[in-house]
């Protein structure tokens, strides 16, 4: 007798067939087939997010992720067991940069677990991070995240140190940022509120999409004003008159905004700059 054939999915293996082309097709082309089997329940609304997360990770940068240097915890190599102690309890974090200022270098990563087996064993000596220090990986700002997430997996690397084009450092990456761009935040007891609206320092800002246009204005001291929106996510998807693709951007108003983060029903995450204005050419124009 011949054994049951299992059911025919015609609508899986069309997205199976999107998903490994045997020649690259067009985003829009694999967007809309993980549309269709949200539709026909092939796939739960967050399975879709998540596979749409891993896609973007690939378009983006260290740059785009990682926590600026004004916003990183770092331990000056200088000091005492009890700053130690007080840096890593008042910042929760589990692993610290042990920061050279003279050289303004990273000397490696001491992990809390470290100085708490050191008080754990009722040590009275001064706790030496030396003897813990682990390496530190470096990387810069322009590497692809998907490139950043293989090589914390190879290492098996949980943070990494972002350098500029000038081989400073820039800030921090963290294997819970890449993760969350793929899954969404990822909060615990210990997170604080984010702030909406953190500058890089050379220019550029990250926003959150949702962030109220009243605190956009006066952050930027800028008087954009409407009715028909609230957030800069209302302005922006205005300004294009559609829900946005990843990495699209838009001049409005004196600023320039990209796309960093969507899905398929919300823009997420943005960058903003404000807009330069070429003097000369300005005044060619009235002069003419």
């Amino acid at each position: 007798m011949n054994a049951e054939k299992p059911p025919s999915w015609p609508l899986f293996n069309r997205l199976f067939d999107k998903v490994f082309p045997q020649t690259l097709k067009p985003r829009a082309q694999l967007m809309q087939a993980l549309e269709e089997a949200e539709e026909n329940l092939v796939i739960d609304p967050y399975s879709r997010s998540v596979i749409e997360g891993a896609l973007q990770v690939e378009s983006l940068k260290v740059r785009d992720v990682m926590v600026p240097r004004s916003k990183m915890t770092m331990i000056n190599s200088e000091s005492s067991t009890e700053d130690l102690l007080q840096i890593m309890v008042s910042s929760s974090h589990s692993r610290f940069p042990i920061h050279n200022v003279e050289q303004d270098s990273i000397l490696g990563i001491v992990l809390a677990k470290d100085l708490l087996a050191h008080f754990a064993q009722d040590n009275k000596e001064e706790f030496n991070y030396r003897e813990y220090l682990r390496d530190a990986l470096s990387v810069p700002e322009s590497k692809p995240l998907g490139v950043l997430l293989r090589e914390f997996q190879q290492n098996k690397s949980h943070m990494a140190v972002v350098l500029d084009e000038y081989g400073e450092i820039a800030g921090l990456v963290t294997l819970e940022d890449v993760i969350e761009q793929i899954v969404g935040e990822i909060e615990d007891e210990h997170d604080k509120e984010e702030d909406n609206i953190i500058d890089y320092g050379d220019g550029r800002y990250l926003l959150q999409a949702n962030t109220p246009l009243l605190e956009f204005n006066e952050f930027f001291e800028s008087n954009i004003i409407s009715d028909n929106y609230d957030t800069v996510a209302g302005l922006v998807i205005s300004g294009f008159s559609y829900l946005p693709e990843q990495m699209s951007e838009i001049s409005l108003h004196g600023f320039e905004f990209k796309v960093l983060k969507t899905d398929t029903r919300r823009l997420l995450l943005l960058e903003v700059q404000r807009k330069i204005i070429d003097i000369k050419s300005s005044k060619d124009k009235v002069s003419s």
